[in-house]
């Protein structure tokens, strides 16, 4: 029962929990707002509608401003005529899903699927593809960040709840004018039929809207579509207040990313090796991963081992102050070795650890265990060592200050790998031996350990 829950909790936490954070919050894979200064994008969901959709049209001509329209395939086939006036008139044609149904609920090929059949809609109507994307409610999974094919997945920086008719024509311009600003990517809907949405909430939508053109057009704004307003992305330099704005992003994210872990170690009920100032935490469970000779024994599928897990709190302070990799993986082995005395002491005293074969961890940062008596071993390919890698590239952009260029510049080496020590190690390297030794040998020894990583490094 504790496995399938367990599967169950990494299922939706990789599947949706973690891609969802990720890209709301941090806008990890997907364009959520642009960079300039006189440019704005209007952005519409769900149609076209045969009653509001050709209204909308009218109305975006009359200011001269252009929009992207992504699209339900399912109500595009039907309306072909305005999918057809919408490309005609130089606007921007996106893919919204054939059926609005959200990707958490989709297997990933009946996503891809869903994708395909909406373009090939388009392209017959058209002449042309797209390549920009939106799926329902904004809701992405793993797959969809994992691997884009190609294909920009487009949010938005403000929305306002105009598919229900209660807020009234008045109240959503008012919240419309105060988001009318250059960068902006608002997010409208012209059709009201979708579930949790009014009929009649698009009439509002297009009185609102117009007023905020009519606004926009004496402030000398331009609505542009979303390409346009993408390509001045990668012209444009990031302003101070915007960093200051991804800063704040990042701390959101890292505690969200924390409140997922203590979540994750209630329900697994995981221990922390040291009372006070922890850099792990472990627990007792069934291995399943692939065969690993060891150095006297054999790891094997069924064996009971204790599983490592890093504190990501800990990590994340470490990486806030670390000037290299290499200094943070100095820190983390002089930690780590002065807290496995502890967790020797844990295990002798817990009785649920007893028959345990081996301590184990999957992490991506490995240089060095050898040196505390880890073995290092290569993943096998397939799904875990595919979820594992994302996760932990995730996890390491956040607690290091300069993780994405350390994933670009040393995406090779920057691979998750299976850490393992049998007991026997353990005990012989950490068990009463060690805890007599004095501080003077343990500094000597970490220096020793240093100075390998340090030549290890400059090696490569």
């Amino acid at each position: 029962m504790q496995t399938m829950l367990l599967w169950m909790f990494y299922i939706s936490t990789f599947y949706a929990f973690i891609p969802a954070l990720v890209s709301r919050i941090f806008g990890f894979r997907v364009f959520r707002r642009g960079k300039s200064e006189q440019e704005y994008a209007l952005t519409f969901d769900d149609g076209p509608d045969p009653v509001y959709t050709s209204q909308l049209l009218d109305l975006l001509k009359r200011f001269d401003a252009k929009a992207t329209f992504f699209v339900v395939g399912m109500n595009a086939e039907k309306h072909p005529e305005l999918l057809k006036r919408m490309h005609d008139e130089g606007h921007l044609i996106g893919i919204h899903n054939y059926v609005h149904k959200s990707n958490w609920l989709m297997r990933p090929v009946t996503v891809r699927r869903q994708i395909a059949q909406t373009e090939s809609v388009i392209r017959r109507v058209t002449g042309e593809g797209t390549t920009f994307y939106r799926p329902p409610w904004g809701i992405v999974n793993f797959f969809d960040i994992s691997n884009t094919h190609g294909r920009r997945i487009v949010l938005w920086s403000s929305m306002f709840g105009d598919w229900k008719a209660s807020i009234g024509a008045k109240q959503l311009a008012e919240r419309m004018l105060k988001k009318l600003r250059g960068g902006e990517v608002m997010l409208l809907h012209d059709c009201g039929t979708t579930l949790g949405a009014d009929v009649e909430a698009p009439q509002n939508m297009l009185i609102a809207l117009e007023k905020l053109l009519r606004v926009a057009q004496e402030r000398q704004l331009r609505s542009v579509r979303v390409d346009t307003l993408f390509c001045r992305q990668s012209v444009n330099q990031p302003t101070a207040s915007e960093m200051s704005s991804t800063s704040w992003s990042k701390r959101t994210l890292v505690c969200g990313w924390l409140q997922y872990e203590r979540l994750f170690h209630v329900l697994f009920r995981l221990r922390p090796v040291s009372k006070e100032d922890t850099i792990f935490y472990y627990r007792r469970r069934i291995y399943h991963g692939p065969n690993v000779n060891m150095e006297n024994s054999r790891l094997e599928k069924g064996d009971p081992v204790i599983e490592l897990h890093f504190d990501n709190k800990k990590l994340f302070q470490l990486g806030s102050t670390a000037k290299s990799m290499v200094h943070l993986a100095i820190q983390l082995i002089r930690i780590v070795k002065k807290q496995l005395p502890d967790l020797v002491q844990r295990i002798v005293h817990d009785s649920e650890m007893k028959g345990v074969k081996a301590i184990y961890a999957v992490s991506m940062i490995h240089r060095g265990p050898e040196k505390l008596g880890f073995q290092v071993r290569e993943l096998p390919k397939g799904l875990f060592k595919h979820v594992s890698t994302v996760y932990l590239k995730l996890l390491f952009r956040i607690i290091h200050p300069s993780g994405s260029e350390q994933l670009s510049e040393k995406k090779d080496v920057m691979v998750p790998k299976l850490i393992v020590m049998p007991m026997d190690t353990l005990f012989d390297r950490y068990h009463q031996a060690d805890s007599h030794c004095s501080d003077e040998a343990l500094e000597q020894t970490a220096q020793r350990d240093d100075v390998h990583i340090l030549n290890s490094e400059m090696t490569e």
